[in-house]
């Protein structure tokens, strides 16, 4: 059912630049942090005001872009304010998901290199319905923490002897004719952070949350590089 916002302005009403399009700044409603900042032209405000979902103008590919249509993390419009020059907006939403592409809640947290993974919980995520006899994600799944566990712990004990004893037998199997010692621990170490992920996902904990507990403990993380425009991977703006 369509739920139509019911303080929205009239978009004629509103001052576009000289490419018909405004910044807008999505707000969570409910813990007042800033999610993200995209544009939207004319069409895109009224397809909000009419469906109550944000949408925007996407500049990379010069159309609509409704936030979510393909990750499913969508919001959900309470209403949009206006600022005092009538050339800016303000959504005031209710997320579902987090509302940037790498899985953070904002487009504004802290984002560790080693944490850019929020595309793999994704697919992950993906496959908690598969066929468990067809994917080796939905038999860990399935299987439970404690399996997930084992699992982990064996491939922290890969990790270190990738380390300290590059030429031992994991690194022999695993490792092509040819990588050196760092590509064995490259290998060891991405069989790791697989299987934390598959079990944070078992758990029901998001990797950001992750991201953000440490972000917490080092205040000085780096901040996210690059463009504040959200994307979606796909749905890049």
């Amino acid at each position: 059912m369509t739920q139509k916002p019911p303080n929205f302005p009239d978009p004629g009403s509103l001052v576009y630049d000289d490419r018909g399009l405004l910044p807008v700044v999505a707000q969570d409603v409910a813990t007042g942090a800033v999610l993200m900042v995209a544009w939207a032209d004319r069409a895109a405000l009224e397809r909000t005001r009419e469906t109550g979902w944000a949408c925007f103008f996407s500049r990379s590919r010069g159309g609509p872009w409704m936030k979510g249509e393909t990750s499913g993390n969508r919001l959900r419009v309470v209403e949009a304010v206006a600022d005092c020059d009538r050339d800016t907006l303000l959504y005031r939403v209710l997320p579902e998901g987090p509302a940037c592409h790498r899985g953070t809640r904002t487009c504004f947290e802290p984002n560790p290199a080693a944490l850019e993974l929020g595309w793999l919980a994704r697919v992950l995520a993906e496959r908690r319905g598969a066929d468990p006899a067809g994917s080796y994600t939905a038999r860990l799944l399935a299987a439970g923490p404690e399996k997930i566990g084992r699992k982990l712990v064996e491939e922290a004990v890969e990790v270190l002897t990738a380390a300290i004893a590059p030429g031992g037998a994991a690194g022999e199997e695993k490792a092509s004719a040819g990588d050196s010692p760092k590509d064995s621990l490259a290998w060891e170490a991405a069989d790791l952070l697989y299987h934390l992920l598959v079990l944070l996902e078992e758990r029901g904990v998001e990797p950001a949350a992750v991201a953000r507990e440490l972000a917490r403990r080092h205040p000085r993380a780096p901040a996210r590089s690059g463009s504040s425009e959200a994307s979606d991977d796909e749905e890049a703006p």
